[in-house]
């Protein structure tokens, strides 16, 4: 069951859901995130990394969004340490691009952008960093590496990949999170199936080999969470330049 990917497709992928059903899903996720550990994923990576590299001034592109969570996470670092930020949100979806703008007005630093995420509508190093979290595991393994090959094009410095780390005990624990919270079917069983959906930390590593990013690391995280980093590859073969962006 844990020791390959599963490949079923979760109904937020399908868009099997209803519209009351994908506004729960929006507010519930960002609980399943705060207790499941991202925060603390990028307060260990992307912010450390910043903070070592005593940057005054930097930008960020998160590759499926969400609601924009971490970018409010990484606003909140730069406001306090005196920093300045240009923070991107990529997202599909309509929603979650609108729900971006939403829930970050009290950010002008946060902009939200409609995109693909396969073809990403920016020009080569277009920003100092790339993220995505709890984004990798909805696709297969050959798109999982384009992906990879898209946020390293267009960022100057690091790709940063948090994701799940596909375990029994991960498996197991968010069963009965989801029992004691209460949280919705959808949630519910979509994040089993994601957990079903995502990463050894070896075959991380492997597509971010297929990716040809150098200096390539996976780590674990605390509770289950991988985090693959990886610097911008040495050449690419298939440069995509194309600045027009959608802003919400």
């Amino acid at each position: 069951m844990f020791k390959t990917r599963s490949y079923q497709l979760e109904r937020i992928d399908t868009g099997d859901y209803t519209e009351q059903e994908y506004e729960q899903f929006l507010r519930e996720i960002r609980l399943v995130n705060r207790f499941a550990g991202d925060n603390q994923a990028l307060r260990k990576t992307l912010l450390r990394e910043i903070e070592q590299a005593n940057l005054q001034s930097f930008s960020v592109l998160d590759v499926g969004a969400g609601s924009g969570e971490l970018l409010r996470t990484i606003a909140k670092f730069a406001r306090r340490q005196n920093r300045q930020s240009k923070l991107f949100g990529l997202e599909l979806n309509v929603r979650s691009a609108e729900a971006i703008v939403e829930e970050s007005k009290n950010f002008a630093e946060i902009s939200a952008v409609r995109g693909d995420a396969l073809q990403l509508p920016f020009a080569d190093d277009s920003f100092d960093y790339t993220i995505c979290s709890l984004f990798t595991h909805h696709f297969t393994d050959e798109n999982v590496v384009w992906i990879l090959e898209e946020m390293s094009r267009v960022s100057r410095r690091k790709t940063f990949v948090i994701d799940l780390h596909r375990h029994r005990w991960a498996y197991f624990f968010y069963k009965f999170f989801c029992a004691g919270f209460r949280i919705s079917r959808l949630v519910r069983e979509d994040g089993s199936l994601s957990i079903l959906r995502s990463f050894k930390p070896n075959e991380l590593e492997n597509f971010g080999r297929e990716a040809r990013l150098k200096q390539i690391s996976v780590k674990r995280h605390f509770p289950f969470r991988l985090v693959l980093e990886g610097e911008k590859i040495v050449s690419h073969e298939q440069t995509r330049k194309n600045t027009k962006i959608n802003p919400i």
